[in-house]
């Protein structure tokens, strides 16, 4: 006779974790499947960040304002590598040459310049469209084979963008702004004053539009 206490007691006690148990499934079960449908608990927890990419090519055209200028195109100046602008030079011209002239001793990195403006080195197109975009003409960095369909075609007044699937450089006001042909062993944007082009190769003469 003793023993049927217990018995009703272990029944209780089981009946009510057999209560619990159902309540949390029927708590649980649908989070489960909501889960499930958008790919996962996981999903809740950790959303991988994108992959980085270069910004699409859209740009055709500058982003600031045509200048006016009359007179033949001046020829800059290089005084210890760096680009002094001719005094009929536009304002956009000599923001151009100014953007240039803050990266003129930085290195070479593959890839340089596109991922951010302000980078530790850069490749021969991160060089151009740092410099394009401290003149306010260009908006998005561009590689190189970007870069031959970007503005105008031809050669322009005061810029000149020659490119092509490898490589690009920048004639500007008579200069040349290119990560090839550095002398003395030095790698990285420089100015220099022939404007031939020291990479191998067929290039596409591009300019900004007005300029």
């Amino acid at each position: 006779m003793e023993k049927a206490p217990a018995a009703a007691a272990r029944i209780a006690v089981l009946s009510t974790f057999i209560a619990l148990a159902a309540l949390f499934i029927a708590i649980a079960l649908p989070s489960l499947a909501q889960a499930a449908n958008r790919g996962g608990l996981a999903a809740y927890e950790y959303e991988p960040e994108p992959t980085p990419t270069e910004p699409a090519p859209t740009e055709t055209s500058p982003t600031a304002p045509v200048e006016e200028t009359t007179g033949e195109a001046g020829r800059a100046r290089l005084i210890a590598g760096r680009a002094i602008p001719p005094a009929n030079a536009p304002a956009a011209v000599r923001r151009v040459i100014a953007a240039a002239n803050k990266i003129r001793t930085t290195p070479y990195i593959w890839g340089g310049g596109h991922g951010r403006w302000y980078d530790r080195g850069y490749d021969c197109s991160g060089a151009v469209s740092f410099a394009l975009h401290g003149g306010r003409l260009m908006s998005l960095p561009l590689t190189s084979g970007s870069m031959m369909s970007w503005g105008a075609p031809g050669r322009g007044r005061w810029i000149t963008i020659y490119a092509n699937a490898g490589h690009a450089y920048a004639v500007i006001a008579g200069l040349r702004w290119d990560t090839a042909g550095d002398s003395g062993g030095e790698t990285g944007p420089r100015w220099h004053e022939g404007t031939a082009a020291a990479a191998y190769g067929r290039f596409v003469a591009r300019h900004p539009v007005g300029y």
